[in-house]
């Protein structure tokens, strides 16, 4: 059942392309994404980009965890070390790979020359919290273990996220700054799953907006904390970052936000935003109107694509590409 919601006409229209994304059948829904994704990697044009997978040592006593790595063709490896772009992926916690950003970590690298490198963390609930945190933690140690190895800065990081994978950049930049490194330059976090307890005004309200509502948001976030710790004060700001306080979010990186009108998530991003700059945290936010979360799929719409430049442009900016 679609929303009712006053969506962008471009968008509106896309809207009966589009699957409905439903948690409550887990294994289904990762079947479903698994197909959808198999077609988009079957189109996808990777010229002018070395795409390798990087096998970054694990968490103690964990898995190791695999780095998809995108390095320019236009930078040869003598040029000199390269700026990197660390994106994690979406998916509620509980879907999705490195494979699902596959074509916009392709654009990132060609439009910026700089190293992308996706995370392929585990997923809750087999793996509930830290276990996806501490993967991308690890990936990132990693790239500055190794960083004159791979050709990379390790002082020009920047974190990129959507959704969950936005919720996990946000804390991974907590984590890194008490952890003392690896050295976060720039945080971007699209849609950004901040908070489990679900109460802002968006959340109460979008039920039943397309891609995510506030029921796929409540599974998602029980998956990754279990439902008897979701919404209590057994929850740290690693986990649910909306619930650091103004003390612990003084002095992290400059921040972009970017929120979708019509979200769940959207007023937990807001918030965000506001708490950054009360603690005087150079931060940006910017909500794309007529939007839904997932928008970003229609790549065609006049407003992702305005959205895109801006966010490449953003990221540039941080990284000395702009």
């Amino acid at each position: 059942m679609r929303s009712p919601h006053t969506f962008d006409p471009e968008l509106a229209a896309a809207l009966a392309m589009m699957p409905e994304v439903d948690i409550t059948d887990l294994a289904a829904a990762r079947a479903a994404q698994g197909r959808q994704v198999t077609a988009a990697l079957a189109a996808s044009d990777s010229a002018g980009v070395d795409v390798c997978d990087f096998l970054a040592p694990g968490p103690p006593g964990a898995p190791d965890v695999t780095l998809r790595v995108y390095r320019p063709q236009s930078r040869a490896r003598g040029a000199g070390p390269l700026p990197v772009v660390y994106g994690i992926h979406g998916g509620g916690f509980v879907l999705g790979s490195p494979d699902v950003d596959h074509d916009w970590n392709l654009l990132l690298c060609r439009e910026l020359e700089v190293l992308v490198a996706s995370v392929d963390y585990r997923l809750a609930p087999e793996h509930p919290f830290p276990a996806a945190l501490e993967d991308c933690y690890a990936g990132l140690r990693a790239l500055t273990d190794y960083a004159g190895a791979l050709g990379v800065r390790p002082d020009r990081i920047a974190l990129w996220g959507d959704s969950a994978g936005a919720g996990l950049a946000a804390a991974l930049t907590l984590l890194c700054r008490d952890r003392g490194g690896p050295a976060v330059c720039f945080q971007h976090l699209c849609s950004p799953a901040l908070d489990d307890r679900l109460e802002t005004p968006s959340a109460r309200l979008f039920t039943d907006t397309p891609v995510w509502n506030r029921d796929n948001a409540r599974r998602s976030w029980d998956a990754y904390l279990g439902a008897e710790v979701r919404a209590t004060a057994a929850v740290s700001a690693y986990a649910a970052p909306a619930r650091a306080t103004a003390e612990a979010l003084a002095g992290l990186p400059p921040t972009y936000i970017s929120v979708m009108e019509f979200d769940p998530l959207r007023d937990e991003g807001v918030d965000y935003a506001h708490a950054l700059t009360s603690a005087s945290v150079p931060t940006r936010i910017r909500m794309l109107p007529g939007t839904f979360h997932g928008a970003w799929a229609v790549e065609h719409a006049t407003v992702i694509r305005g959205a895109t430049e801006e966010a490449i442009h953003v990221l540039g900016t941080a990284l000395g590409r702009r």
